[in-house]
């Protein structure tokens, strides 16, 4: 049997449970705020109410490579613009042997002989121009005599476009 006094102090302890639970966000499938840091600082510096999106990253690849990168850009400005100037720079990578190419220069494989030597990338004519076409986009670019590299500034972005395209 329960004393009076243990009854009270589990009732207040109680309490004190119920007011803690009270006070938290509803449970509406919405994350705590303490996980929208990034984005809590981007609502700080708004100046419309159409918005701003960002791409940010810290990225470290097996080659021991880091990039750091954020980029923003308004809503307004975004949607004043004609979409369709962004179809090349978003075809060039809407390639599964490109995409397998990308992935084989961040993790390390870097000259046309060994992108050559890899399976399913199609014979040296198709590495070729899968290779001109991301040149053109700015997806690579070269880094020596037969050698390429994903440009700084595409590296974050090309992980955020992987991270919004897999499931």
């Amino acid at each position: 049997m329960i004393g009076v006094n243990e009854e009270q102090a589990i009732e207040e302890k109680l309490d004190r449970v119920l007011a803690l639970l009270s006070e938290r966000e509803p449970a509406t499938g919405a994350r705590s705020r303490a996980k929208f840091w990034a984005l809590e600082g981007l609502r700080e510096r708004l100046d419309d109410d159409a918005g701003d999106v960002m791409l940010l990253g810290a990225v470290g690849l097996p080659t021991g490579e880091t990039y750091d990168w954020q980029q923003s850009a308004s809503v307004a400005t975004l949607l004043e613009r004609e979409w369709r100037d962004a179809a090349d720079a978003i075809s060039a990578v809407a390639h599964p042997v490109r995409l397998a190419i990308l992935h084989a220069v961040l993790s390390g494989v870097r000259s046309t002989a060994e992108l050559a030597q890899l399976p399913d990338l199609g014979t040296t004519g198709q590495l070729h121009h899968h290779m001109r076409l991301m040149l053109a986009a700015g997806w690579l670019q070269t880094a020596g005599r037969g050698h390429y590299e994903v440009p700084a500034p595409r590296v974050v972005p090309l992980f955020v476009v992987l991270a919004a395209a897999l499931p």
